[in-house]
């Protein structure tokens, strides 16, 4: 038997979505074909595919989100119950937030920068008595793993960090108790604790009967969670059924293919030794003062890094990697300690401009958007190459280094894919012709076909013996199979270092094992 709902014409099913040969198109063009799926409540599905492959306009369409002059269509499209097809917005915002929640990848553009996060959770709570909500937000925080819910809460976005403001976001989400979670690469910012704790508040809100659809790029954290798997390519599904099945017998050569592009878990050899050492570091430290009270970034922390040679430094949000990288590169001034770059005391006032290169997470956010890629990469080549016709020609190589063809010198950022963007960050890291190249989590944002391409160029221009490597990452994956050396931090401290063999196969440190026991399993 079915009882009627608060929400006019809506029925109480366990089916929560069902929707037969959605089409989505924008002008013109189709992105979204003939795609089918059915989710009931205490399931999770997750939708997985490359980028563009129409995995993100396809979850928003169910949220009423697609977007302005957007055409959603459908033989059937049915939420909760109830034809959606035809909703309003101000239908849709009767649905949105307190029953169907959504969490997006990007939480710095889905945070409000004006309004502290207890605003946006509060977003949520309106049914709950204002006496109340306080106790209530601070619970949502340490739920999805703030260690200080009272002073994140009073928090604006731009003074946390992106694990930080991706768990305010998730807290944001859950606050309306929603039927229906969507999350969009929610975990994609997190390191591998905080994203263990995250997927299993994920997996508690199907136990307790909510649907869940998971959007990732992360196979391992999708066979961790997911009931059932739906693979998109170029917005059409070409596979999709139980995960155990999707995942042990992919029947689709292009399933077949991206997990074929999971990092493997074979890590590198140890760099030759005796090279020469290209940035020494000794008892560094760093501390900073918030609102009166001292935090350390950085405490006696010692390494070296040698031509030829790269280094995983890794830890959880907060463990002072990105500090330490501020130190390597001169960015910062050490309170304590030393940085020698090539036999040289290296600090803010003596670093030289290109001497080392950064290949930054964000690559849209580091780029001028008026400038052409040819432009970005030439300011680079322009400290070292004199001449026009030369800084051409450096540029031009510099685009075949990175596998990207010499008619993307004359395209913006915004005209490229996320993979060519990153390929053209690092293009411009390598311009000026560096000893010591910085990556701070160059490949996070990236699904994992262009994530094993980008891993492979860095792998290959490392075997310059003259090029040293610092290479930040909260995917351990990732730096088990690019690093020949991983230095372990937390809380600003040296846990243990060494070979990437012996951190992964015989680890030390309890902390060490911690990190390691809460990496997905595929």
């Amino acid at each position: 038997m079915t009882t009627t709902t608060g929400t006019p014409g809506a029925v109480a099913t366990d089916t929560v979505l069902h929707v037969e040969n959605l089409r989505i198109g924008f002008g013109a063009d189709e992105v979204v074909r003939g795609v089918d799926l059915s989710l009931r409540r205490g399931e999770v599905l997750a939708i997985v595919g490359e980028s563009g492959s129409g995995k993100s306009v396809t979850t928003r369409s169910l949220a009423g989100l697609a977007g302005a002059g957007t055409r959603v269509r459908a033989d059937r499209f049915e939420i909760f119950g109830a034809d959606a097809l035809g909703y309003t917005e101000s239908r849709w915002r009767t649905v949105r937030g307190h029953r169907i929640g959504l969490i997006l990848q990007d939480a710095l553009t889905a945070l409000d920068p004006l309004r502290r996060v207890e605003q946006e959770i509060a977003e949520g709570l309106l049914d709950v008595p204002r006496r109340e909500r306080t106790g209530r937000i601070e619970r949502l925080l340490t739920a999805v793993g703030i260690a200080d819910p009272r002073t994140t809460r009073r928090q604006r976005p731009f003074r946390l960090s992106g694990g930080q403001r991706q768990r305010a976001l998730i807290a944001s989400a859950l606050a309306g108790d929603p039927e229906l979670l969507i999350a969009d690469e929610p975990t994609t910012a997190l390191d591998v604790t905080v994203q263990a704790q995250v997927l299993e508040l994920i997996v508690a809100q199907a136990r307790s009967g909510r649907a869940v659809i998971l959007v990732s790029h992360d196979l391992a954290v999708v066979s961790s969670i997911a009931d059932r798997v739906l693979v998109m390519r170029a917005g059409r599904v070409v596979e999709q059924g139980p995960t155990r099945r999707v995942i042990d017998e992919p029947a689709h050569e292009y399933t077949r293919s991206l997990i074929a592009a999971i990092p493997s878990g074979s890590g590198r050899p140890p760099a030759p030794a005796g090279r020469a050492p290209v940035l020494s570091v000794t008892n560094l430290a760093k501390s900073y003062r918030v609102r009166g009270k001292r935090t350390i970034a950085a405490e006696e922390v010692s390494f070296e890094i040698a031509e030829g040679e790269v280094l995983g430094i890794v830890g959880e949000s907060g463990s002072g990697k990105s500090t330490i990288a501020a130190l390597s590169t001169g960015l910062l001034a050490p309170d304590a300690g030393a940085v020698v770059f090539l036999g040289e005391p290296l600090t803010p006032r003596t670093r030289r401009p290109g001497s080392i290169g950064v290949v930054a997470q964000d690559s849209v956010g580091s780029f001028d958007p008026r400038y052409r890629v040819g432009e970005i990469i030439g300011e680079s080549v322009a400290t070292v190459v004199p001449g026009r016709a030369a800084r051409t020609a450096e540029v031009r190589r510099l685009l075949d280094a990175v596998q990207l063809p010499e008619s993307v010198a004359e395209r913006h950022p915004r005209e490229l894919s996320g993979g060519q963007r990153q390929r053209v960050n690092i293009a411009r890291a390598l311009g000026s012709r560096p000893r010591l190249v910085v990556c701070d989590e160059p490949v996070s944002a990236l699904d994992i076909s262009v994530q094993a391409q980008i891993l492979e160029l860095l792998r290959d221009l490392t075997e310059n013996a003259e090029l040293a490597m610092l290479f930040i990452s909260h995917d351990l994956a990732v730096v088990r199979q690019v690093c020949h050396r991983v230095l372990v931090l937390h809380r600003g401290r040296v846990q243990e270092q060494g070979t990437a063999e012996q951190i992964f196969e015989a680890p030390s440190h309890p902390y060490t094992r911690r990190l390691l026991d809460a990496i997905p399993q595929l």
